[in-house]
């Protein structure tokens, strides 16, 4: 019997949306401000997760929770973005992108004309008509292309009301993920907020034989809740149930906070799902530890480390931008490396190159030099803009960053144009150590507690995240970059 234990796909990767196409199950995630966004995940087991390719290269704003549909064979991802500083948008709007095969190659966005708007769910009706439904929960008749509307929003269901005195963010009825079974449409949301206090989020369901109403809430209901802040996983919601390998059996998969560790973000989290004789869905009441996996599981892969040498352009695998313009990939270029050229005036509008640590514990290593004067560079642990740590060379002095601005405290680093440079993280506790190429290691002489790094204390639904910057006017060297999970 083989067990597994959540997170199935660590780090930080919010709001997902699963589509099970033959015996093969896709999944993609929330990419916020990054860019390559909408990273997309294969497996064949909903245990171990293979990164693909990303759907979308350019985002036009924030990319909040989407979702994944096929009809007729082709493939569709409908996107809701929320306006930034660096895109056109003026209000959250939602857009739509296209493929042949899950492995693309996407479209261009879309614009449905869809505004104030998120969390889309698709759902086909029982007279062929395709539908969104959105936050709220509200509802707009799609065209048969899935392009375009039919119509305008209108509000559909009130949600499941939990007792007041429950401890929770908000009520925020969101995140509507519809299937279909046995004559049922289900509609599954999250309400609870997705933040705040661990208690808050949570799964619920409601029922109909028509797309059209009216809907019945669950009896059960909350599917899926944290009940006690002493549990393992948090805010646990947002969720897409979907059937197992065999066909018999069926999972959730949602999002969660991991208990001490806000800092890595809303992990992906796997559970079984049961139905009860009268048709309703329900869920783990506890999935901290070991739980049977899905008929045919592999093991879960360990603990992973991994060396970048940038002989090539970064995959999206591994590497995006933070808060990217609409040409920041035209900032990189190889020559001995990974060039950067600098942007911005601090790593806070810097668009960092960032990497999601999925570990308690990590060290990250690069390898940078300044080509240019009047540049700053170096390795930080980045949450936004307001929010990171870490240390930059400008070629006469280091400069440390905690808690989003500089420290004033100098260190005696070398005057140098090159240095390397490690982070560690062991659990919340950070140390610095940097060398000139094949020198001695000197520690840095501050170390940092990054526990506050996270969504509750800067109100921003990210994670603290490995980053190489560049800020000035010149452009920096990055030779190698080596990450270690520490045990």
């Amino acid at each position: 019997m083989i067990t597994f234990r959540n997170p199935v796909l660590g780090g930080d990767r919010p709001d997902p949306a699963v589509l099970k196409v033959g015996d093969e199950y896709w999944m993609t995630s929330s990419s916020f401000e990054s860019a390559p966004g909408l990273l997309l995940y294969r497996s064949r087991d909903l245990v171990t997760w293979t990164f693909v390719t990303a759907a979308l290269p350019r985002p036009a704003g924030i990319t909040f929770a989407v979702d994944i549909a096929e009809v007729d064979g082709r493939f569709f991802i409908y996107i809701p973005f929320i306006p930034a500083s660096w895109s056109a948008l003026t209000e959250p709007s939602i857009f739509v992108i296209h493929a042949d095969a899950m492995e693309g190659p996407w479209s261009e966005p879309i614009d449905l004309g869809i505004r104030g708007a998120i969390d889309p769910g698709h759902v086909v009706g029982e007279d062929g008509t395709r539908y969104l439904f959105t936050n709220g929960i509200r509802r707009i008749a799609l065209r048969e292309d899935g392009l375009s509307t039919a119509g305008e929003l209108e509000h559909v269901y009130d949600g499941w009301h939990y007792p007041d005195e429950w401890i929770t963010e908000a009520y925020a009825l969101e995140g509507p993920k519809l299937l279909r079974k046995d004559g049922w449409f289900y509609l599954i949301s999250a309400v609870g907020g997705t933040a705040g206090p661990p208690t808050g989020h949570m799964v619920i369901a409601a029922r109909s034989r028509s797309v059209h109403g009216p809907w019945e809430n669950s009896p059960r209901n909350p599917v899926a809740r944290t009940k006690d802040a002493a549990q393992a996983w948090w805010s646990r919601g947002h969720a897409t149930i979907v059937p197992g390998p065999t066909g018999d059996d069926w999972w959730m998969i949602s999002h969660g906070y991991e208990n001490g560790y806000r800092t890595l973000g809303r992990q992906i989290l796997l559970e079984p799902v049961t139905w009860t004789d009268d048709g309703w869905p329900v869920g783990a009441d506890d999935i901290g530890g070991d739980l049977v996996a899905p008929a045919g599981a592999s093991p879960q892969a360990g603990p992973t480390s991994w060396t970048d040498d940038f002989t090539a352009l970064p995959s999206a695998q591994r590497w995006t931008f933070h808060a990217p313009g609409p040409a920041e990939a035209e900032r990189l270029r190889l020559d001995d490396g990974l060039v950067i050229a600098a942007k911005g005036d601090s790593p806070a509008d810097a668009s960092p190159l960032v990497t999601i640590a999925p570990d308690h514990s990590y060290e990250i290593e690069v390898d940078v030099e300044l080509l240019d004067a009047d540049t700053e560079a170096g390795l930080l642990l980045f949450f936004n803009d307001r929010l990171y740590v870490g240390v930059g060379i400008d070629g006469e002095r280091m400069r440390t960053y905690f808690g989003g601005h500089p420290h004033h405290r100098p260190e005696p680093a070398p005057p140098v144009r090159r240095l390397q440079v490690r982070i560690r993280n062991d659990r919340h506790i950070v140390e610095i150590h940097y060398r000139e190429p094949d020198g001695e290691w000197v520690r840095h002489g501050l170390r940092f507690e990054v526990s506050g790094y996270h969504a509750n204390t800067v109100g921003d639904l990210l994670s603290l995240r490995p980053a190489l910057y560049a800020c000035g006017g010149g452009s920096a060297r990055f030779r190698s970059a080596t990450y270690r999970a520490l045990t």
